[in-house]
C-alpha cells in the first residue's frame, strides 16, 4: 500500500533513534504512582494534546510513549498508529488484555496479539480472544484447546461468539471424559 510507506519510514527512524521528532517528555516516561507525588495531567487534556499532534509525532508516541499515551493511541482513527502501539516494547500483558477484551477493537489488533508469543502465555488473553466476537474465527478456535472446562462450558452456551466457536466448544465439552 503506497500510502503507508511514509509512515513506515518514520516508524523505522523512530525505532532506530535517528528521528528529529519532538514530543512532550512526560508522554514518553512511565509514571509510577506514589502517594504524595504530583498527579498526572487530566485525561481530557492528554486526549486534546495527542489529538492535535501530527502523524509523525503520533508515530513516535505510539512506539515510545508511556501507558497513558498508548491507551489513547490504541483507539486512534488511523490503523497504522493502532498497530504501532502494539509494537511498543513497553506494552504490558495487562494492556494487551485490555485490547483483547475490547469488543469495539479492530480485528487486525486481535490478530497481532494472537501472534505474539509472550502475550499468548497469559491465560486471560487466550480466554479474551476466544470470547471476543470480533476475533477472527480461526484464531478463536485455536484458543479453545487451552481453555479450562468451566470456560469451555460458558463459551458453548454463549450467543456472543460466532456459531462455529460455540459449536466447537460444545463438541469439546461433550467429548471430554468425566
Amino acid at each position: 500500500m503506497p500510502d503507508e510507506e511514509p509512515e513506515a519510514a518514520v516508524a523505522q527512524a523512530v525505532e532506530s533513534g535517528t528521528d528529529a521528532i519532538v514530543v512532550p517528555a512526560e508522554l514518553l516516561t512511565e509514571v509510577e504512582e506514589k502517594p504524595g507525588s504530583p498527579s498526572p495531567p487530566p485525561p481530557d487534556t492528554l486526549w486534546a494534546r495527542v489529538g492535535s499532534m501530527d502523524m509523525a509525532e503520533k508515530i513516535k508516541l505510539a512506539l515510545r510513549g508511556n501507558k497513558d499515551a498508548r491507551t489513547i493511541l490504541v483507539r486512534d482513527t488511523n490503523r497504522v498508529i493502532r498497530r504501532l502501539v502494539l509494537q511498543n516494547p513497553r506494552m504490558t500483558d495487562a494492556e494487551a488484555l485490555a485490547v483483547a477484551r475490547n469488543r469495539n477493537i479492530d480485528d487486525e489488533l486481535l490478530r497481532i496479539i494472537a501472534v505474539k508469543r509472550e502475550w499468548m502465555r497469559n491465560y486471560q488473553i487466550k480466554l479474551s480472544l476466544a470470547t471476543n466476537p470480533k476475533t477472527p474465527v480461526t484464531i478463536a478456535l485455536r484458543q479453545l484447546s487451552a481453555l479450562a472446562d468451566r470456560d469451555l462450558r460458558q463459551l458453548a452456551k454463549s450467543r456472543n461468539v460466532p456459531d462455529a466457536v460455540s459449536g466447537q466448544a460444545r463438541r469439546m465439552v461433550v467429548s471430554k471424559p468425566g
